[in-house]
């Protein structure tokens, strides 16, 4: 098993589609949106998984619903800290 193909953070995918919808990666640089997704993904917890397919079949809407609202505020507040850099 090679760990780093079979393990990842859902919340690496919610970042991302994210991003996406807010069209940052049209606007900005590779470094700055490889900035961002770090930031933003060290506000949130982990949400380990092996299969994408699970989370999209047993998770709840009211969970989903609030990994999202953490992925907002995540993403927002790491905007802000970057775009405030000297």
């Amino acid at each position: 098993m090679k760990l780093d193909d079979d393990i990842h953070n859902y919340y690496e995918k919610l970042v991302l589609d994210h991003i996406v919808e807010l069209g940052l990666e049209q606007d900005k640089d590779a470094e700055y949106l490889a900035d961002l997704c770090c930031i933003s993904l060290n506000l949130l917890p982990p949400r380990y998984i092996r299969f994408e397919v699970d989370m999209a079949f047993y998770l709840p809407h009211s969970e989903r619903f609030e990994m999202m609202m953490r992925v907002k505020e995540a993403v927002k507040r790491a905007r802000e800290f970057l775009d405030h850099q000297p």
